[in-house]
């Protein structure tokens, strides 16, 4: 079955920074618009980031600036450069895939700012 697997999670400190990793197996992966999510304790789950197969991106307005997207077609293989980050970034940060009615995640990657 399809696999989206996020890796690179882990603690930082405000003003740090991470990339985070998702590796696609079993599925098109060009065709699809892949996307970064994040859920914090207590809240709903927001996208973060996207990005269409052409490339195009889209952020949330929290991390517009800090946050950039990406993804290499040919490694199947999307990531998430996170700079200047903010307590309120912590999270479990989501790989998601979709195309149509297809939505695929992953299991999640625990980020953590902190002090």
């Amino acid at each position: 079955q399809v696999q989206l697997v996020e890796s690179g999670g882990g603690s930082v400190q405000p003003g740090g920074s991470l990339r985070l990793s998702c590796a696609a197996a079993r599925i098109t992966f060009e065709i699809y618009t892949m996307g970064w999510y994040r859920q914090a304790p207590g809240k709903q789950r927001e996208l973060v980031a996207n990005i269409i197969n052409g490339g195009s991106t889209n952020y949330a307005d929290s991390v517009k600036g800090r946050f950039t997207i990406s993804r290499d077609n040919a490694k199947n293989t999307m990531y998430l450069q996170m700079n200047s980050l903010k307590p309120e970034d912590t999270a479990v940060y989501y790989c998601n895939a979709v195309r149509v009615n297809i939505n695929y995640w992953g299991q999640g990657t625990q980020v953590t700012v902190s002090s």
